[in-house]
């Protein structure tokens, strides 16, 4: 049974990526997977449709324009396989990767903002990645992991935690 539960953690594909950025060499160009580069200029394009909307919500403008680059990998089931993928463990192998790369839960005091576990990296207030995991709103079984490199405060990271469900959907999975 333990080496049951040890063949999980490892993930559904050979054996567990030990980093994100492995996460995403491992994955990228999978069946299934797309993989997204936010660029700050669509970042900012973004931030000022999304800023108009959110009443001035400066926290969020702040986050957005302190991206330095953002990585989204998702996956969504097409087949049997894939379904079978998902049932594997691919979260748990992604939350596996957050523990084992450093990453601390992002701890809020408000009810579930997000529908994105979100994990940090820094020192103190002070956040200079960050990574999130979640699934896309109208696909059942599937899988996002959102990797954000820049120079945030926590605030900052709970303010575009909001809404990653809503940038990761504009941008395009």
């Amino acid at each position: 049974m333990l080496l049951l539960g040890g063949c999980r953690t490892a993930g559904p594909s050979g054996g567990p990526a030990r980093t994100v950025a492995a996460f995403f060499n491992k994955y990228e160009g999978q069946p299934g997977f797309h993989t997204t580069a936010w660029s700050a200029d669509l970042l900012q394009r973004l931030a000022l449709v999304k800023a108009a909307k959110l009443l001035g919500d400066s926290d969020l403008g702040n986050a957005i324009t302190s991206i330095r680059s953002a990585r989204v990998i998702s996956f969504v089931p097409g087949s049997g396989a894939a379904v079978a993928l998902a049932q594997q463990g691919l979260r748990q192998e992604a939350a596996g990767v957050l523990q084992s790369d450093k990453y601390t839960a992002l701890a809020t005091g408000a009810p579930a903002a997000s529908s994105y576990q979100i994990s940090t990296r820094g020192s103190g207030d002070k956040v200079s990645e960050f990574a999130a995991i979640g699934q896309l709103p109208d696909a059942a079984d599937s899988f996002v992991l959102v990797a954000v490199d820049g120079n945030f405060t926590r605030g900052q990271v709970e303010a575009l935690g909001k809404y990653l469900p809503a940038l990761v959907q504009a941008t395009g999975k």
